[in-house]
Order: structure tokens, then C-alpha cells, then sequence
């Protein structure tokens, strides 16, 4: 069978490009090198917070996702709750730029509450009253189960929108031969598609090795954990805590960020790029992290493969200092990677033939952006 379209890679990336080419009557093929998606979009924290964005185009991608998420779900259980986002202060300093924010976003049309202590302690028992100080909630956002998010994303796929899906097949060569694209596996299948979108996440060796090697793409590797199974605490929602007040990129834009005083802040946390988040699954289990650590796409071996414990123990160190939960004892520790882009561009975008196109490297924003991005790439893409 010929396709409109091949998407390589069957992450969030490209599972929403292939949503967005359905949409306008497209006949979509997805190739996926391993039985189900492995790597960022099953690894990540499932928290969909445009929030976390400054004003622009990837807030606006968020908000869309969003919107999006939502409506998919109306239709096709994929596993998200939309029980919102809560960012807390620990320090008065922390407190001016959650005000600052509020007034920011008010502004641009996308609400949020400030929560008093109280409030907070209400809302979230088991936060610790001597972390929380004041809190600032956003009631639209949502977040994910992302272990199970994207193999319902890929049924609804199926049953919606008649996208097919082929699992367990590398793809070896990709053959444009301006007419049509001709797709190789290593198990001797061939696809062949007008066009294709190569959504390869960190794999940077199997298709164009050279043109990655050059990029300035850099992988992240997490460290994250996962609590057994907690159902008598509840903790709704997006939980993120003042050290992600001191990340993301929607309060470094502040001018009140300047004031931040870090002499309280272990700077060993600030080395590793810890900054708390915490996300209670359905079953009760409390997801904890996360830290970051960086190396070149060319030498992403360096990052290594193992779980490092002095990491994982300073997370947990500093989890303890912010919620109260009656067992602590972890289940699973793992690592995620994500792929980005060091320098100005936001995505890694590129066109080694007229009729394929790589986007990868969107950092830690995939699973808020993607599909309000993968919509605007899919419309200048098929014209």
C-alpha cells in the first residue's frame, strides 16, 4: 500500500503528527522500531503544564495540547485527569514571582488562583506546613498516566482515524526518490509514502548519523522514581515546589526572578538540576523527581545507563522536606532521556530531501507542546 505519509517514530511527536495529517484525509503509516514506544513519552512525569512556558509560541502549543488532551479524552479514555496545577512557595522571594506570574498570565487570558498557606495545607494535606507558604493553582491544566497515554493514543488512532501502525521495524534507509519516499526496515518490509517525518527522539545513529553529529543537539538524562502504591493520601494534580519556581522558564522571564536568594538552596541540588515535582498515579503510587545531566549528541555514552543513588537520594532528601506521606518506600528508579537543542532554537528541525523531514529534540516540552506543535509542522509540511 502507498501512504500519504510515513512517520518514523511513534513517540508523542510523532504520534500527534501522525493525528494531525489524519485530520486532513491523509493515509498515515507509522513505523516504530520496538514493540511500543521506549524512550521519553512512556519515561516523563505526565504533567501537561503550559504554565511552566513563557508567553509565546510554546505556551500557546501547551494551551492547545491541552485543549486538545481534553476533547480526545471526551471521545477515548487516554488517561488524563484534569485536576489541575499547584506551583509552591516556600520563601517569601518565591511567593513575589508566583504573584508576578498570576499577573502575567491574567493578563494573556489564561487564569490562575494564589492560594493562601492554608489554602495550600487544605487542598494538600500532606504538604509539610513548614515548606508551604503561599501556592499558586492553575485549574486547566492536566496531567497524564504516560505509560498508558500513548498506547490509548495509538488505538484511538486506529479506531478514529484508520492510521496504521507497523511495531518491531527499524527503519535502515530512507530513499527519496522525488515522486514518492521509499522506506527500508531491517526486517525487509518497505513502505512506500509521498512523504515522510522522521521522529527518531535520541536515536541518532541508525538515519542521517551525520547530520546529527554536526547538530548542536544535547541529550538529558533523569533521574526519576515511583512510590508503591499510596491510596490514602491524596495528592491531585501537577505538584510543583519552589525549586521549579527556580527552572522553568516562565518565571526566569520575571523581573522579580533577579531577586531570588539561592544561600538557603543546597547547591549540590543546583549541580545535579534537581528541582521537586511530584505526580500521584491512579493506583496511588506517587511519582517523584527529577534531576538533569547533560552531554553532546555525539557522546550520549557518556551519560552512562546507570541509576545514580547519591542523586536519587538527594530527591528523595528533599521530597521529604515538602510533603509527609506515611511509607516511602520506592518501587521502581529510573532514567529518561529527552534529546534538545542547545542555542537559540527551541526544536531541531531539518530537510536532508524535498520530501522528508526530521523534527526531534524538543526537549523536556513533548508531552505539554507536542501536539499544538506537531499541528503547525504537519500544516506547512502538507500544503
Amino acid at each position: 500500500m502507498k501512504y500519504d505519509l510515513a512517520v518514523i517514530g511513534s513517540g508523542v511527536i510523532g504520534t500527534f503528527h501522525s493525528y494531525h495529517a489524519a485530520l486532513k484525509g491523509l493515509k498515515v503509516i507509522v513505523i516504530e522500531k520496538d514493540l511500543f514506544p521506549q524512550e521519553a513519552s512512556v519515561r516523563n512525569f505526565g504533567q501537561v503544564v503550559p504554565s511552566g512556558f513563557d508567553l509565546g509560541r510554546w505556551h500557546s502549543y501547551g494551551r492547545y495540547s491541552t485543549d486538545l488532551y481534553k476533547s480526545i479524552q471526551e471521545k477515548f479514555d487516554i488517561g488524563i485527569r484534569n485536576n489541575g496545577s499547584v506551583y509552591i512557595a516556600s520563601t517569601p522571594d518565591e511567593l513575589d514571582l508566583l504573584i508576578e506570574l498570576k499577573e502575567r498570565f491574567d493578563a494573556n487570558d489564561y487564569p490562575s488562583e494564589l492560594l493562601t498557606k492554608e489554602q495550600v495545607l487544605e487542598r494538600y494535606p500532606a504538604v509539610n506546613s513548614d515548606y508551604a507558604i503561599a501556592g499558586l493553582y492553575f485549574s486547566q491544566e492536566v496531567s497524564a498516566e504516560s505509560r498508558k497515554m500513548i498506547h490509548q493514543l495509538h488505538a484511538y488512532l486506529k479506531e478514529a482515524h484508520q492510521v496504521d501502525f507497523a511495531y518491531t521495524s527499524p527503519v535502515v534507509e530512507i530513499n527519496d526518490k522525488g515522486n514518492e519516499v521509499e522506506i527500508q526496515t531491517s526486517n525487509s518490509k518497505k513502505f512506500i509514502a509521498s512523504r515522510a517525518i522522521v521522529c527518531n527522539g535520541r536515536d541518532f545513529r541508525l538515519l542521517y548519523p551525520t547530520i546529527f553529529s554536526e547538530s548542536n543537539i544535547i541529550v538529558c538524562k533523569l533521574n526519576m522514581m515511583v512510590t508503591k502504591p499510596i491510596p490514602e493520601v491524596q495528592l491531585q494534580g501537577n505538584i510543583l515546589t519552589g525549586l521549579t519556581i527556580r527552572r522553568y522558564e516562565s518565571f526566569k522571564s520575571l523581573s522579580s526572578y533577579k531577586n531570588l536568594d539561592w544561600s538557603n538552596i543546597d547547591p549540590r541540588l543546583v549541580d545535579n538540576g534537581i528541582h521537586v515535582l511530584f505526580k500521584q498515579r491512579i493506583d496511588g503510587s506517587i511519582v517523584i523527581g527529577d534531576s538533569h545531566h547533560y552531554a553532546a549528541a555525539a557522546t550520549t555514552d557518556e551519560l552512562g545507563f546507570d541509576v545514580d543513588l547519591t542523586v536519587t537520594n538527594l530527591i528523595l532528601e528533599e521530597a521529604k522536606n515538602i510533603i509527609d506521606l506515611p511509607s516511602w518506600e520506592i518501587a521502581q528508579v529510573w532514567n529518561g532521556f529527552y534529546a534538545q537543542i542547545s542555542g537559540e532554537e527551541e526544536i531541531f528541525e531539518c530537510f536532508p530531501t524535498n520530501n522528508v523531514k526530521i523534527v526531534t529534540a524538543i526537549g523536556g516540552k513533548g508531552m505539554t507542546a507536542s501536539a499544538g506543535y506537531s499541528k503547525e509542522s504537519i500544516d506547512q509540511f502538507i500544503l
